[in-house]
């Protein structure tokens, strides 16, 4: 599985690169993040709940940054498993900048094994590639907060670090919904399949909502009755 490309942050880069390499921006911005912890100089380990296709769990692992030539490059390998598989990757990530702009380029190459595999390349990589998408627009949200902050005085650390609202399961359904659309369709049948797919990802939602309610009350009524016994 390959990823490539680059995404603009209205930010130089000497604000950028400190929180690339910050575990608490990370943990932020991460769809499915449950820990990032330090365990070492540019080492992390973590914990992260992802759903592929029909194959979902919590992937465990290592996360290890090399090479760096602060504040411009650095690569990065990855190396998890869990219920659903494993995960082997490395890349290399790159800010060039452009005044007060940066932009990331971004490079990596995985292999998946177990049941995540069995999803196929190409739903890996549409799911993949609305992982870091999502990240990105977090950490950019994270860049704008920490420069607003700065820029008024403000030093309550709280303040600075907020993250942004996590991603939820609608909205990272509604990315790989967006990024399959850009890999299959002509650009001028896109956006009404977008659209139809996040009625249809809408709906269901909404049904398992009524669902796991229903569920619920029963439930209660069935404890009540146990009890009254």
């Amino acid at each position: 599985m390959k990823v490539e490309g680059s995404y603009p942050f209205a930010a130089p880069r000497d604000v950028l690169w400190p929180m690339l390499l910050d575990p608490t921006v990370l943990a932020n911005i991460l769809p499915g993040c449950e820990k990032l912890e330090t365990i070492g100089e540019n080492q992390f380990n973590g914990i992260l709940k992802i759903k592929v296709g029909p194959v979902q769990g919590k992937f465990m692992g290592d996360v290890v940054m090399g090479d760096i030539q602060e504040p411009e490059s650095c690569t990065i390998s990855v190396d998890g498993k869990g219920a659903p598989g494993y995960v082997k990757g490395a890349g290399t990530l790159r800010l060039e900048a452009d005044g007060d702009m940066t932009t990331l380029h971004y490079t990596g190459d995985a292999n998946v094994g177990g049941r995540l595999a069995s999803v196929g390349q190409r739903m890996l990589e549409t799911s993949a590639n609305a992982i870091i998408r999502q990240s990105l627009e977090g950490l950019g949200q994270q860049v704008q907060a920490r420069m607003m902050a700065a820029a008024s005085g403000e030093l309550d650390a709280e303040l600075i670090t907020t993250p942004p609202p996590p991603p939820s399961q609608m909205q990272f359904a509604a990315g790989v919904v967006k990024n399959l659309a850009a890999d299959y369709l002509e650009p001028e049948n896109r956006d009404g399949l977008i659209k139809t797919g996040l009625i249809i990802l809408g709906a269901i939602m909404v049904l398992r909502f009524i669902s796991n309610w229903w569920t619920d009350q029963i439930a209660k009524k069935v404890a009540k009755r146990l009890a009254k016994r």
